[in-house]
């Protein structure tokens, strides 16, 4: 078990960009999640770019992989990446939020590229086990990727959802947790402790693999050699730091959500992060 925090990261150009959408995003709906958007940019980074069959243009091409984004709430980075690799148009970043605008606070099903509605907490592995299960039934070769938060395996349902993974063995599914180590109010050690975590899923019948959730190489190393094992789902604990990349941000529970934010939040936010180029 990985524990002690990933060292701070050093930045390459394609992680930096990806997250200056994300204050774009931020600036232009004046709101948002934020330190659970900057943890996530690595993860969803090497899903898009490495992992995922997928067609940017033909979003419901139906051989397409299935990923899921169950912490909703992080949908930030989810909308900066979506937008970089041309699901929709960069211009819809800097709505976000706004009335009749293409992307809310949430991922939703009308967006392109988006496969479930989500931010009820709980919600998205349930989801990708129903999704698992239909492509085994249909015949179909796609996999299902669902990105958990650490503080939303708090919610049952994950777990109910594990368990029939599990016994139905579908190795096509994968899970994929953005372990941070905070959830909105304070450390998860404080709120409601997980360890040992890799242990429970293995107890629910899950290969485990862990690995530092910023390290480009090793995420592209484990997500391009699913299935773990053989006839079981797969979980992947990725060890991350919240605000991850922005640091003033970054290990503080304060960045967890902000209800007004505005250009000159958008240039702090700016300046910290070119503290951490090269």
């Amino acid at each position: 078990m990985l524990t002690t925090p990933p060292p701070r990261i050093r930045l390459d150009e394609r992680s930096r960009a990806l997250r200056e959408l994300i204050v774009d995003a931020l600036v232009g709906g004046k709101r948002g999640h934020v330190g659970s958007a900057l943890s996530l940019v690595e993860i969803l980074r090497v899903l898009y770019d490495d992992v995922l069959r997928v067609r940017p243009k033909e979003p419901k091409w139906p051989h397409r992989d299935r990923a899921i984004l169950s912490k909703g709430h992080g949908c930030l980075a989810l909308y900066a990446i979506l937008a970089d690799r041309g699901f929709f148009s960069r211009e819809e970043l800097v709505r976000q939020g706004r009335a009749g605008a293409l992307l809310g606070g949430h991922p939703e099903i009308h967006i392109p590229g988006v496969e479930a509605s989500t931010g009820a907490l709980g919600h998205g592995l349930p989801i990708g086990v129903g999704l698992a299960l239909a492509a085994r039934m249909q015949r179909r070769s796609h996999r299902v990727f669902v990105v958990t938060g650490d503080g939303e395996l708090d919610e049952g349902s994950n777990w109910e959802a594990a368990l029939a993974a599990s016994k139905h063995r579908l190795e096509n599914l994968v899970a994929i947790v953005d372990y941070n180590k905070l959830q909105s109010y304070g450390s998860v050690d404080d709120v409601l402790p997980l360890e040992p975590l890799a242990e429970k899923w293995r107890a629910f019948g899950f290969a485990v693999r862990e690995c530092d959730g910023h390290d480009v190489g090793a995420l592209r190393a484990n997500l391009c050699d699913v299935p773990f094992e053989r006839g079981k789902p797969s979980v992947l604990l990725a060890h991350t730091v919240k605000g991850a990349g922005i640091p003033i941000c970054e290990h503080d529970p304060v960045w967890h959500h902000k209800a007004s934010f505005d250009a000159a939040a958008g240039e702090t936010l700016r300046r910290s992060l070119a503290e951490d180029s090269g």
